[in-house]
C-alpha cells in the first residue's frame, strides 16, 4: 500500500476522529495570516495526542519574536502546542512542512 502525501495523512486523521460529535466541537483550521504564510490548527481534544508532550519548533524564527515570521517569500515555521492544540505557522512556501511536522508527531506516538 502506497503511504499517503501529507495532506492526504491528514484528511485520513481528521475523517478517523469524526464520531459525529468530535467534528461538531473541534477538527483542523488551515488559514492563511497576513505575513503572508500559513496558520495550522489541530484540536487534540479527544485524540491519543491530548496531552502528550511536544518540543516546540522554531525554524528561522527565535522563541522570543512574535509568530510572524518574516514578509515576502522566507522560509520559516513555528510549531508547538497551545493549550489542546497543535499550532504551527509558517511562510507562504511552508505548508506542507507544517502538516508533515503534525504527521511526524503523530504517527511517532501512535505507533
Amino acid at each position: 500500500m502506497e503511504q499517503a502525501d501529507d495532506i492526504g495523512w491528514l484528511m485520513g486523521w481528521y475523517l478517523s476522529h469524526c464520531d459525529g460529535d468530535w467534528e461538531h466541537e473541534y477538527g483542523v483550521t488551515i488559514d492563511t495570516p497576513d505575513n503572508p504564510g500559513w496558520s495550522l490548527t489541530v484540536d487534540l481534544d479527544g485524540t491519543p495526542l491530548e496531552q502528550r508532550p511536544f518540543v516546540p519548533i522554531f525554524d528561522g524564527v527565535t522563541d522570543e519574536e512574535p509568530v510572524q515570521g518574516g514578509d515576502g517569500d522566507t522560509r520559516w515555521m513555528v510549531c508547538r502546542i497551545e493549550g489542546a492544540k497543535f499550532k504551527a505557522y509558517g511562510g507562504p512556501r511552508d505548508l506542507g512542512r507544517m502538516i508533515g511536522t503534525f504527521r511526524a508527531w503523530a504517527q511517532r506516538l501512535t505507533n
